[in-house]
């Protein structure tokens, strides 16, 4: 197994570091996802998905496909017109079983299903949900200040399935929405919500997701959403429990009441976070990206309790270094800058290292 305390530099020399097509790279990719070998990119800045049906190995290749926009080199909100079927405007979260993609179309305010998978840029999404058509793309469907209902949504980032149900960070309305099965019909109701007591509630409280970015569920049954607004990552040992039961464990804070950038310290540390918009499982042990401390930590194996020190790093020399430190300030070939989603398949681990426009792929064993 890699020692990830031997970080930054023997990891970045050993890594792919992948910016896309030479002439048309990436800006600002902040959803990454890996199956069956293929890779997929949420090129946020530029309103774009990139799929490329083989891993790369070197630094550029062209992708296979573009979803998004008619062109692979058009980077205009809903390809410059108005919203279709066809059009993203800000995606973030990928999820593929390697037939089915699904993509969270956040400032469209949907999730996005292709039922098969696409074989040509700009292919029409099958399915969308958390609007009544795919011309339709204000907030709650019918904008700003209204409440939620179990068929609506407002800035969802994060999305992820087990390939059997769904769940969706539905960032906006402070909640992680449920389904049982992957939805076979456009604006379906959810049949569950996390972080709420009902659908259409907009109060909230500590102990509730503040700003949910990411959902993650393992394969034995443990869920990880991360809370982005407050600094930290909530645990729960089932999944189901966090229908009705708050987190069982936090990550990056003390307890619920806690909300501090590195819990008010000047400098990151080992239980710290900052800004932090992704996790992942890899088998019994979770990965999280801290992206405002520009690192990936690793909790090995699943904490269990609060406030748990990672076991190791991933960005920086040290567990006390963070993104405004020297190092990183006087160059970002050797380091992360701002890293947004990570995601591992077999012993793989892709990151989106957002502010250095490009992905990392990295082999977890030696």
């Amino acid at each position: 197994m890699l020692n990830l305390d031997e970080i930054t530099t023997d990891f970045l020399l050993e890594s792919t570091l992948f910016y896309g097509d030479e002439g048309n790279p990436l800006l600002a990719p902040r959803g990454v996802w890996m199956e069956k070998g293929k890779l997929f990119v949420s090129d946020t800045g530029q309103n774009r998905v990139f799929i490329w049906n083989q891993l790369p190995s070197e630094k550029y290749q062209k992708p296979d496909i573009t979803l998004g926009q008619l062109e692979a080199i058009d980077t205009k909100r809903n390809s410059g017109s108005e919203v279709s079927a066809s059009t993203l405007h800000y995606p973030s979260g990928i999820w593929s079983d390697g037939e089915r993609v699904i993509i969270a179309d956040a400032w469209n305010h949907r999730v996005l299903i292709w039922n098969k998978f696409p074989d040509h840029n700009g292919q029409p999404a099958d399915i969308v949900l958390g609007q009544p058509d795919f011309d339709c793309n204000q907030p709650n469907v019918n904008g700003v200040g209204n409440d939620p209902t179990a068929r609506s949504l407002n800035w969802p980032y994060g999305v992820f399935s087990d390939g059997r149900s769904l769940w969706i960070a539905d960032t906006g309305n402070r909640r992680v929405l449920y389904y049982k099965v992957i939805p076979n019909t456009s604006y379906q109701e959810a049949d569950g919500v996390i972080g709420k007591e009902n659908f259409t509630e907009r109060d909230y409280e500590n102990s509730d997701p503040i700003w949910p970015y990411s959902v993650r569920i393992s394969q034995s049954g443990k869920m990880a959403i991360t809370d982005t607004q407050y600094y930290r990552v909530l645990l729960w040992n089932d999944w189901r429990k966090g229908l009705t039961d708050k987190a069982d464990v936090i990550v990056g804070q003390e307890d619920f009441e806690g909300n501090g950038q590195n819990q008010y310290r000047l400098q990151p540390a080992a239980f710290t976070l900052n800004w932090c918009y992704d996790s992942f499982f890899h088998e019994e042990d979770l990965y999280v990206a801290d992206t405002g401390n520009s690192r990936i930590l690793r909790f090995a194996p699943f904490p269990q309790k609060s406030n748990t020190s990672a076991h190791s790093l991933i960005g920086h020399d040290d567990f006390g270094t963070g993104s405004e430190n020297a190092k990183t300030m006087m160059g970002t070939a050797n380091a992360l800058y701002w890293p947004f989603s990570i995601c591992i398949e077999d012993n793989l681990l892709a990151i989106a290292d957002t502010g250095n426009h490009r992905v990392l792929l990295k082999s977890i064993n030696l």
